[in-house]
Parts: structure tokens; C-alpha cells; sequence
């Protein structure tokens, strides 16, 4: 059996992690198959690579919001027993938000001539709330904590914390672990794919705030990954590249808030210190942002000063339960579900695991 999971989005790192955890799930219920995997042209589609039961990727290059985009299929085969798409494809909400992606599921549906799916949902046997694990080696490291931390991601700038934000945070990390190792991550580099949106200054001073620090931003990926593999714990705001440390195993401290809650829960330990969002709303996902704050210029509320330093004490108690391993998977996630309920509960997650 030929299986491809049509998993072509928006180009954060995150959207490829999905991709490949449901080619997991496929490949769990099929050990015979052959799974191939099909992602827009500008995310990371080299993680496939690290996922042996993928046997080809094929980039898809797209302009999510192009709606008269045309697309030119002659290197993906059209003959595989089941294609299995990202269901965001057929959501009126989505396909009108995202015209280019609403032409590229059109065309999809007029080259394939094998039977239509949905990943996870409709098509052959899934596996599902199987844990996504990408292999790799870790980078070698000594017996001190080791700290990751990812500043920000590719959003708006005013999405993420501070500077002076981060500064607070180091510090008191430094308080708490003395010793710790620290490693920064992200990019900078304008290359079509996603980068983060500090600038260099900005990630210099954050690492200026840090001893025995090391940084690998711009550094491939992978190579990213590796040094994340190698740390006890990765700190940051909800990013895709946090999922991407998950499936690499090492846990997630997320400062969580602005439009998306996590929804990817894989067996490895996490948290997230949410905010009390009836003083710092979020959460609003595909709705407008909430006014900003003026926070060194303008910020998210979830993402400011006053809220960054009020939860400071349950963000390093976080980092110790983690670092410390004294939070096994089963207690964080029904912890992170019982807290969740208090800001409005999970509304969604891969595979529906906070239902199960």
C-alpha cells in the first residue's frame, strides 16, 4: 500500500511536525506501507529525514494566499492508494483566509487518482496518540543543567517578550541554577523559511544576560535540534520549534499566551505557565489580536512586563520540575489539562488526546 499524507500549509516548523506525526500514526497501523509525505516548499522539510518510516518528500512551493495559483504536479506521483490531506484544506474558514491553499487542495483533488482522505481522521487503519520521536543523536554534553532557550518565534515582534522580559527571566534562572549550561536558539537568516523576529542585537543582549552560554542561531536545523536534544529543558513561547524539541524528547517549558494554546502532547514532560487572561487576554486564535501594552513598545498582554514578572516564580518552579525530571508525562498533561479548564479549557489537540 502507497500512502501520502497531503500535508501541505503554512510554513512554520511546527505544521511539519504535524505532517509527520500523522505519517507515524500511518505507519504504525501499516508496517508494510509506504509513506510519503508532501509539505509546502518553504518549511523545514528536511525533518522528514529524520523519521525513517518516510520513504519521499515532496515540496510543494505555494503562496498560501495566492488563489489563482496553479501548480505543476509532474514530480509527485498521482497514483498512490490514498492521499490523506490536511483538513484545513477544506475548512471554509481556512480556504478563505488562505485562497492559495484552497487552489493547491482544489488541484489536489483533480491529479490524485487514489482514494481521498483526511490525516488522522478518513482513510486506511491510524495509530493514534502514537509519540513521535525524530531520530537523531544528541550533541555530548557534561552533568550540568543544560538550558535551552528559544527568545521568539516568527510572528509579529510584539508577540514575544521583552528584552528586558528575558533579562528578568535569565537572572532568576541563574538565581535558581547556578551552574546551568545555557544554550540559545533561532534565526535570523531571511531565506524564504521562517525566522524569528528579534533582532541580532536584541538575541546578543538576551545572551549577554546569560554566563556559560552558547548560541546556535542559524545553525541548520538539525544541527539546532541536536543541541536541544542535549538540554533538560527548552524555554519559550508557543513556537513550532517547541513541538520540534518534543519530538526530539526534551521537554517544554512554554510561557504560554497570545493566539494559540499547545495542542501537541507526545509522552514527553512539559508545561505551560498560562496567564490569567482575565488581566492579560489571549487565546484568540484565528480572531484579532487584543489591544497591546506599551512594553518597551507595543506588546501582547500575555506577553508584557507585569505579566512576565508576576508568573516569574512559577516559571523557574517549572524549569526545576523539569530539569529535575520530577514531572513525569501522566501528571503533566493532566495537570496542564486541569489548569487549562481555569482560562477555558483545550479546544483542540492532535488526534484529540485530551479527550481519551
Amino acid at each position: 500500500m502507497r500512502l501520502l499524507v497531503n500535508f501541505v500549509y503554512c510554513h512554520p516548523v511546527g505544521h511539519v511536525v504535524e505532517a509527520l506525526h500523522y505519517a507515524h500514526g500511518y505507519h504504525v497501523a501499516n508496517p508494510d506501507a509506504r509513506i510519503s509525505v508532501a509539505l509546502n516548499a518553504a518549511s523545514p522539510v528536511e525533518l522528514a529525514s529524520l523519521c525513517p518510516f518516510v520513504d519521499e518528500v515532496y515540496p510543494v512551493p505555494v503562496d498560501v494566499f495566492d488563489g489563482d495559483a496553479t501548480f505543476d504536479f509532474s514530480a509527485i506521483p498521482a497514483d498512490f492508494d490514498y492521499y490523506l490531506n490536511d483538513v484545513r484544506g477544506f475548512l471554509p474558514d481556512q480556504r478563505e483566509v488562505f485562497p492559495g491553499l484552497a487552489a493547491y487542495y482544489d488541484a489536489s483533488k483533480l491529479h490524485f487518482t487514489g482514494e481521498f482522505g483526511i490525516a488522522g481522521h478518513k482513510g486506511p487503519s491510524y495509530a493514534p496518540d502514537e509519540h513521535l520521536r525524530l531520530s537523531l543523536s544528541p550533541l555530548p554534553r557534561g552533568s550540568a543543567p543544560r538550558i535551552a532557550i528559544l527568545p521568539g518565534g516568527s510572528a509579529d515582534r510584539s508577540l514575544y517578550p521583552s528584552v528586558r522580559s528575558w533579562e528578568a527571566i535569565a537572572g532568576a534562572l541563574v538565581d535558581r541554577f547556578p551552574d546551568a549550561e545555557f544554550l540559545v536558539v533561532g534565526k535570523l537568516a531571511a531565506d524564504g523559511r521562517t525566522a524569528t523576529t528579534y533582532s541580532a542585537d536584541e538575541l546578543q543582549r538576551i545572551q549577554d544576560a546569560l554566563p556559560r552560554v552558547t548560541s546556535v542561531v542559524d545553525a541548520p536545523i538539525i544541527d539546532q535540534l541536536r543541541a536541544v536534544a542535549a538540554c533538560d529543558v527548552l524555554i519559550s513561547p508557543h513556537s513550532g520549534f517547541g513541538m520540534a524539541a518534543l519530538a526530539a524528547g526534551t521537554p517544554w517549558l512554554t510561557i504560554a499566551g497570545n493566539k494559540w494554546p499547545e495542542y501537541f502532547f507526545n509522552g514527553v514532560p512539559f508545561y505551560s505557565v498560562l496567564p490569567d487572561v482575565t488581566r492579560f487576554p489571549c487565546y484568540t486564535m484565528m480572531g484579532p489580536d487584543p489591544e497591546p501594552v506599551d512594553d518597551d513598545g507595543p506588546r501582547s498582554p500575555s506577553m508584557s512586563y507585569q505579566r512576565i514578572t508576576e508568573d516569574l516564580p512559577e516559571i523557574v518552579e517549572a524549569a526545576g520540575l523539569l530539569v529535575e525530571r520530577r514531572l513525569p508525562y501522566p501528571q503533566a498533561f493532566a495537570d496542564h489539562l486541569k489548569r487549562m479548564s481555569v482560562v477555558g479549557g483545550v479546544s483542540w489537540s492532535i488526534d484529540s488526546v485530551h479527550l481519551r
